[in-house]
């Protein structure tokens, strides 16, 4: 009761306790919002249309428009790979991303989903005008259907499906850069590879060696982003960060200063 004995100091601090109760709740409510609306995983399944190419059994792209070149063909990628009409495309900033995606006929269709990563653009045909399209690997489509029956669902070439935005999982593996053909000390390409949750990429930077600075690197195409201003000088960190949720990651002297064209150099990190 002392604390209060005085007539003037009860108000202040009454007022104080108010205002620092208030900024507590307009946190709380900011951090609340922000996180509703960067969420990687979409609960809500949403309508499209799929297609398969390749051979009924294969694989999918042979490298495709995000660049990932023979990655597509082995594991984790491989018969995981879809090319995606530009809404989902997004000019190459959505290469990478997750999707589950699953066919509605319950006569022949399975319940379960497969999860399909962007590798690729189809952007024309049934993937033009808007349309969200999906146009799998043979193997991709044929697991859409209940054991027995791929080649049936196969038969009837586009079909309407729902898909949702997933998190990406790449068992263990670490986020790694590869840097593309053609590199130089004045002109530096990376190629970001099983970049685990979002999958895709909104900016990059890249700090030199002995330097603080953070240099914004360019999308180019793909998922392939540059940096032109030389000669630049290595050990290179990489920082990226994702376009969904905006999480940030940066890989420390990541790129060694003896680094060579087409290379793969790989980080101790990834996203959760």
């Amino acid at each position: 009761m002392a604390a209060f004995s005085s007539s003037s100091s009860a108000p202040m601090l009454i007022r104080s306790v108010l205002f620092v109760s208030l900024l507590s709740a307009a946190f709380v409510f900011d951090s609340g919002e922000a996180g509703a609306a960067h969420r990687v995983v979409d609960p809500e399944w949403h309508p499209a249309t799929a297609t398969w190419y390749g051979s009924a059994d294969g694989d999918g792209s042979d490298g495709g428009a995000c660049g990932y070149g023979t990655l597509v063909d082995v594991v984790p990628m491989k018969t995981r790979v879809g090319a995606v009409s530009p809404v989902l495309f997004k000019g190459g900033e959505g290469c990478g991303a997750c999707y589950k995606v699953r066919c509605l006929d319950a006569s022949i269709c399975s319940r379960r989903a497969v999860t399909v990563i962007v590798t690729d653009e189809c952007p024309g045909g049934v993937c033009a005008f808007g349309r969200t399209h999906f146009d799998l690997s043979g193997a991709a489509f044929a697991r859409l259907a209940v054991a027995g029956h791929g080649g049936q669902l196969q038969n009837r070439g586009e079909i309407s499906v729902v898909y949702r935005r997933t998190a990406c999982k790449y068992g263990g593996k670490n986020i790694a850069f590869h840097v593309n053909e053609g590199s130089t000390t004045f002109w530096l390409s990376l190629l970001v590879e099983f970049e685990d949750g979002d999958g895709d990429i909104g900016s990059m930077q890249l700090k030199q060696a002995n330097s603080a600075q953070w240099q914004d690197m360019k999308h180019i195409w793909g998922a392939t982003w540059s940096l032109t201003p030389g000669p630049l000088v290595g050990p290179f960190s990489v920082r990226l960060t994702t376009l969904t949720t905006r999480q940030t990651l940066s890989a420390q002297d990541v790129i060694p200063k003896n680094w060579t064209p087409k290379a793969t150099y790989t980080s101790r990190l990834n996203f959760a």
